[in-house]
């Protein structure tokens, strides 16, 4: 992800005059809002690095928050997510900002780091979630398919909105006890996955859904090396490739879990394998698919991996 700073704040001065809570490379979160009466005034400005984390703050606030949400769009690469100043605006005006973390946005520092305030709150996912990297190694970054780490996210959330808007703190408990409730169900579902299918294995193009994996007992079988370099937009070695289109073709896996948001000639060669040797291939992405929520896009997740295992 790039970004110049400097660059971003000169722009920022220029576009003084427009709304915050509009972005030319995000878009205001829908609300959703299971308490409260939305406001025409909403009281809290919140900014999303994606639109996972605004639509998150969405079902809390309700109608007492605007959100912009920057990574927001279902077809593309989140890492090539370039900052505009328009977006650096935004986050002027924030007075809660939710990040990822993990180097996954670090766009997002760099923004905070040139515009100071002293009210605003800042919540790192990551951090928040409690996934530390092991010795020499790192963390997966992708926490938002880690219900357990969203949990302690909605928790944190609700202290920061109340903090922002003491009276209001109501309608935000009663909307984060929704939140929690939906997060228990997406936990017995993989629960109930677990308890039917421990230890099926599994192939991945990418880290990003290993949390809900790891929680519904399923193995990972794919070479490190492989989901690295992808991740990391680098060459995939030969020999780490030939492994996992072996994987597939030989029905060592169930099925394939293919990010279909950073898509190129290595993983498309995988899901053809995959679809050709007819194992299962269920896309994934990073960022919510248009006309979705976290839950129902969760509870979408977990139906595809379970009707693809054996």
């Amino acid at each position: 992800m790039k970004m110049n700073v400097m660059s971003l704040l000169a722009g920022a001065l220029v576009l003084a005059g427009c709304s915050a809570s509009s972005s030319a490379t995000g878009s205001t979160a829908a609300v959703r809002d299971p308490v409260g009466s939305p406001s025409s005034s909403p009281t809290v400005s919140v900014v999303a690095s994606t639109n996972v984390y605004g639509d998150l703050v969405s079902r809390i606030g309700g109608g007492h928050v605007s959100v912009v949400s920057f990574i927001n769009d279902p077809n593309a690469d989140p890492h090539s997510y370039e900052a505009s100043p328009r977006n650096q605006l935004a986050l002027a005006g924030a007075k809660l900002v939710i990040e990822n973390g993990g180097g996954y946005d670090d766009f997002m520092d760099k923004m905070l780091g040139a515009t100071k305030a002293a009210d605003r709150q800042v919540l790192n996912a990551v951090e928040i979630s409690g996934h530390v990297a092991p010795p020499g190694g790192e963390t997966n970054r992708h926490v938002w398919y880690d219900f357990a780490g969203m949990d302690a996210l909605v928790d944190k959330i609700t202290e920061a909105l109340t903090k922002a808007d003491a009276p209001d703190s109501a309608d935000f408990k009663a909307n984060a006890d929704g939140m929690h409730q939906g997060l228990a169900d997406l936990r017995k579902r993989e629960d109930g996955i677990k308890a039917a299918h421990s230890g099926g294995a599994v192939a991945i193009t990418e880290a990003v859904p290993l949390y809900l994996l790891e929680a519904c007992g399923l193995k990972n079988m794919t070479p490190p090396e492989f989901s690295k370099a992808i991740e990391d937009s680098t060459d995939v070695p030969a020999a780490f490739l030939q492994q996992v289109l072996d994987l597939v073709k030989n029905h060592q896996v169930s099925e394939l879990l293919y990010n279909s948001q950073t898509a190129n000639a290595r993983t498309d060669q995988v899901r053809a394998a995959a679809a050709a040797s007819g194992v299962v291939v269920v896309a994934v992405t990073e960022t919510l698919p248009g006309g979705s929520d976290f839950l129902s896009w969760m509870n979408h997740n977990l139906t595809a991996v379970e009707a693809g295992l054996k």
